[in-house]
């Protein structure tokens, strides 16, 4: 049995029915952390909860070591090329010409069509993978860096599917806000004061960049003692939930397989998590509506 059909069976404590969620509600989530903390299967986790309440759903692997295809099951001879590593389209999409540095381009390439074009099902989730710029000092200001830019922004800013962002580790995106326009931040952290800290830098800058709503998932709990040290460490933030260790993920993360296990205290607590997350934005849908 799969994550997806376990999410189905939960009761309805844990699982939001899919007739509450209002249709005008799109979730634009990005899952952030320091490294090895869980933030690719949360965003494997959520994106297949949301399919299972059948609505859209867009994951993107924007973490250039990224795995959230195996995360999500999607077999190796499937596996979408990364956007960044299609070299004629990015040419052909900036106006660029394949003569090294200094050249010119455009920097508002259309992308429209690209999600659609280059997206993989990973069971009723659609999979894009964007890659990252290899090649050393172009930094963000490329042809490459440019589509990735206006593509991550379409996603956000101009779709109607709920978008699952799994980002890079560490805060160097934060840095450039290549995450401006979220609705909500999910910071995951683990037991551990270098993760906290990691948490509390993020909920800072992703301030600074004008995302408002930043949330908390703990991960691999294990004991009571650590869920107290959490909450009072992070009483400051909004926890969306926790969830327990599980010998099971921890099997398939070193394996590569995917985020499918018959953990019922792991899939309640995804339900959890995911209800608490549509209640927290409920509210500041309404709260916008309102003002």
């Amino acid at each position: 049995m799969c994550l997806r059909d376990l999410l189905s069976k939960v009761g309805p404590a844990w699982i939001v029915d899919q007739n509450s969620l209002t249709e005008s509600i799109r979730m634009k989530l990005a899952i952030v952390g320091k490294g090895g903390v869980g933030k690719t299967t949360l965003s494997a986790a959520l994106a297949r909860r949301l399919a299972g309440l059948g609505r859209s759903v867009v994951a993107v692997d924007a973490d250039p070591d990224g795995n959230l295809a195996s995360a999500l099951g999607v077999a190796e001879d499937q596996l979408p090329q990364p956007i960044a590593q299609m070299r004629e389209l990015v040419l052909e999409r900036t106006d660029a010409k394949d003569e090294g540095a200094g050249l010119m381009f455009k920097l508002n390439p259309k992308v429209d069509d690209l999600p659609d074009r280059f997206a993989v099902d990973a069971g009723g989730v659609k999979l894009l993978v964007l890659g990252t710029v290899e090649l050393g000092g172009k930094g963000c200001m490329c042809p490459e860096g440019a589509v990735l830019k206006a593509l991550m922004q379409h996603l956000l800013l101009r779709v109607d599917d709920d978008v699952v962002l799994d980002m890079e580790a560490g805060l160097e995106h934060m840095g450039r806000a290549s995450a401006r326009g979220v609705d909500a931040m999910i910071a995951v952290v683990e037991p551990g004061m270098r993760s906290l800290q990691t948490a509390a830098r993020i909920r800072k800058l992703a301030g600074d960049i004008g995302i408002r709503q930043t949330f908390v998932v703990a991960n691999k709990i294990s004991g009571q003692h650590q869920r107290e040290m959490l909450k009072c460490n992070l009483s400051d933030q909004i926890i969306l939930g926790m969830l327990p260790y599980c010998a099971e993920l921890a099997r398939a993360d070193l394996e590569g397989d995917p985020v499918d296990v018959e953990d019922r205290a792991f899939v309640e607590a995804i339900g959890g998590i995911g209800g608490a997350l549509e209640k927290q934005l409920s509210g500041e849908q309404q709260a916008a509506d309102s003002s």
